[in-house]
């Protein structure tokens, strides 16, 4: 295989706001494997009055990541405050970004950004003026915060799992209140079969054995059909609940669970590395 860019060539913004939390141990997962993470407020993309050296552009990276947190304190909604002040000054910017290929990707609060900017489920337009699925309050009505089973269901568009073997179960960390994945009543059964006809759902909950339940407690948040993770139709905007960045080797796992190709590694390197891969070949 030839690679068009260097790991080390690869420049990453792992994007913060007021309430974020996630992002030094994101930047650390994509500095473990080679690539140039900088942690970007939001302000040195929008503001004009900070000083230059200060100041970034979107184009200046191949890979926007939104990590984990609580973003302005999750008010109105988890992530609504943070993709507003995204979509009032950056639109053009991302939606020339993603439309180039560009990958693009949300763990926790990060995937309810993604979400309530419209990236994701995604429909025709890349940004759309309101949200086409939400992730809502838990049905536990609780917090939750421990660990989970999922398993990899992408046939293969997603850029960010495409080192996850097909069918692997592995364990990863939760700790959100809204995760509850859920599309419009009025159109939510057409709009799953319309994901799942176009590979964008990327992981599912499972229980230990690696079987699909919608029951309490295998499924941590009440989301419809076990959903985990999506995608986008493209497949290079990715967004999930559970904490990949947080099992970057098997000893973080709080089961020995047997999964495919991780070695001494946890699942989380296969997420972070498959993007790296793909941005090597792609650009």
């Amino acid at each position: 295989m030839v690679f068009l860019m260097k790991t080390e060539d690869i420049k990453v913004a792992v994007m913060v706001m007021e309430g974020t939390n996630n992002e030094v141990a994101t930047s650390d997962a994509f500095s473990m494997l080679g690539s140039v993470p900088e942690i970007v407020h939001i302000n040195q993309f929008q503001k004009r009055d900070i000083p230059s050296d200060m100041k970034r552009k979107i184009s200046d990276y191949q890979c926007l990541f939104f990590p984990g947190g609580f973003s302005a304190g999750d008010y109105v909604r988890a992530g609504a405050i943070w993709a507003a002040r995204m979509k009032a000054t950056l639109k053009d910017d991302i939606v020339k970004f993603v439309r180039e290929g560009y990958p693009v990707g949300g763990v926790c609060n990060g995937f309810q950004v993604l979400v309530e900017l419209g990236l994701l489920p995604g429909c025709d337009e890349v940004v759309s003026d309101s949200p086409s699925a939400v992730l809502r309050l838990n049905k536990s009505s609780h917090f939750e915060c421990r660990h989970v089973f999922l398993r990899h269901v992408s046939r293969g568009r997603c850029a960010w799992t495409k080192n996850v073997a097909r069918d692997a179960v592995v364990e990863m960390p939760i700790a959100h209140g809204e995760g509850n994945f859920t599309l419009p009543l009025d159109c939510a059964d057409a709009k799953l079969k319309e994901l799942v006809s176009n590979d964008q759902i990327v992981f599912r909950y499972v229980d230990d054995a690696g079987k699909f339940c919608e029951e309490y407690p295998w499924n941590p948040n009440g989301s419809i059909y076990n959903i985990a993770g999506v995608c986008n139709r493209e497949g290079n905007v990715f967004g999930m609940m559970p904490h990949p960045e947080r099992v970057l080797s098997r000893y973080l796992l709080q089961r020995q669970h047997h999964m495919s190709g991780a070695g001494e590694e946890g699942p989380g390197v296969l997420v972070f590395s498959s993007v790296l891969d793909y941005i090597k070949r792609r650009f």
